[in-house]
């Protein structure tokens, strides 16, 4: 045998190698994003210690496959799929160990943080691995859409591109900040599914993160949703580090900027623009949502308040006919289901279309599984096909 034969069967020997070591970290980072998922669903203080047990397996498991993946070399053609898949792993293990591993109670929380940024940034990084790795493709898709992942993509190649640009209008991750870092203040991330052909106006979600969060980290809570029920998502990042609840017409104008400058781009569904938030994210939906001559329709606040500014501003009066879904945690223990109670009774006293939703063992989290819901209340033809 030459040498060129023997490059060959050593190629073929390496290529078959790094499969394999790609068989086994795929699947653990996978698990690892579950699990995580999972975890921050049901995060409360007395449970921290339950959940880092049931978390340190998919630690140890992703650890372990991603050093065994750390020493197999990837075909030449394959350099640019392994550091971004490499890369994606090594920020769900950072997510993982920053609530597994022990600290002091009162790191509770800002570890938790920390955990949810990595967890945010490990799902930028994998998704484009969509088109080669379909378990990630099914990962990014609600279940019922599994069985045809094809149909959530688009039927020829357009990339997206810069927001700020006036290049026509495409499909993807969009980010306006000029720098591309996530999360600068006062930009937004938004992303419209793969599967929009740019003729039938879809609804619209903009979804508003929590105190000290940022819109390209809470975009990550809905891209699954809005990419299986074909919704636009549009994810804002506060001027400061949260939004301005005392003087909301700061921030709200910005919004309503950028919903317009969606539709510019965009056919949105008009009688379909939800904004919807998380704590003072959705303290804010309901200041920014029931203003004079908002451009949202629909209003779906998560574990938030109503506002006293509400009742000054006469946000309350207008608040008659307005579809409202309303999420709350029982368990809530940055503010008191009582709250959100009284809200409801508030906002039903004012006419408001309310649905309110109480959630048992939901603390101050977020219910992912809720997107569905608010999504088919939005617009009944998202329904998941009978």
């Amino acid at each position: 045998m030459d040498g060129s034969d023997e490059a060959g069967v050593g190629g073929s020997e390496a290529d078959h190698a790094f499969g394999e070591a790609v068989g086994r970290l795929g699947p653990r980072l996978l698990a690892g994003l579950d699990a995580l998922e999972q975890s921050f669903r049901h995060l409360h203080p007395p449970a921290f210690p339950q959940i880092r047990a049931l978390l340190a397996p998919a630690r140890d498991a992703l650890e372990a496959a991603l050093e065994d993946f750390a020493g197999v070399a990837a075909p030449d053609a394959l350099g640019d799929f392994r550091a971004r898949l490499e890369q994606a792993a090594r920020l769900e293990l950072e997510a993982l160990a920053c609530i597994v591993d022990s600290g002091p109670p009162s790191e509770g929380a800002a570890r938790a943080l920390r955990a949810m940024h990595r967890h945010a940034r490990a799902q930028d990084v994998l998704y484009p691995l969509r088109h080669v790795l379909p378990p990630v493709s099914a990962w990014f898709a609600e279940p019922f859409r599994r069985a045809d992942l094809a149909s959530l993509e688009a039927a020829g190649p357009r990339d997206a591109g810069d927001a700020t640009s006036d290049a026509p209008p495409r499909v993807g991750l969009f980010r306006s900040s000029p720098s591309g870092e996530p999360g600068e203040r006062g930009h937004f991330d938004l992303y419209v599914p793969e599967s929009h052909d740019g003729r039938e106006p879809w609804p619209l979600v903009v979804a508003l993160h929590g105190g000290s969060g940022n819109g390209s980290d809470f975009l990550w809570s809905w891209l699954r949703e809005a990419r299986s029920r074909r919704c636009l998502l549009l994810a804002p990042t506060s001027r400061g580090s949260t939004w301005s609840l005392d003087a909301p017409g700061h921030d709200g104008e910005a919004l309503a900027r950028m919903v317009e400058w969606v539709a510019e781009r965009w056919p949105v569904d008009r009688e379909r623009v939800l904004l919807t938030g998380l704590s003072d994210g959705a303290t804010m939906t309901l200041l920014v949502g029931l203003g004079e001559g908002t451009p949202f329709t629909h209003l779906a606040p998560i574990s938030g308040v109503l506002h006293p500014m509400n009742f000054a501003v006469g946000n309350v009066g207008r608040a008659a006919e307005r579809p409202i879904y309303l999420v709350h945690g029982a368990l809530d223990w940055m503010f008191p289901v009582s709250l959100a109670r009284e809200a409801a009774r508030v906002l039903e006293d004012a006419g408001a279309a309310l649905v309110y939703r109480e959630i048992d063992d939901l603390s101050h989290t977020y219910p992912r599984e809720e997107n569905a819901r608010i999504l088919e209340w939005l617009d009944p033809g998202r329904a998941v096909p009978g």
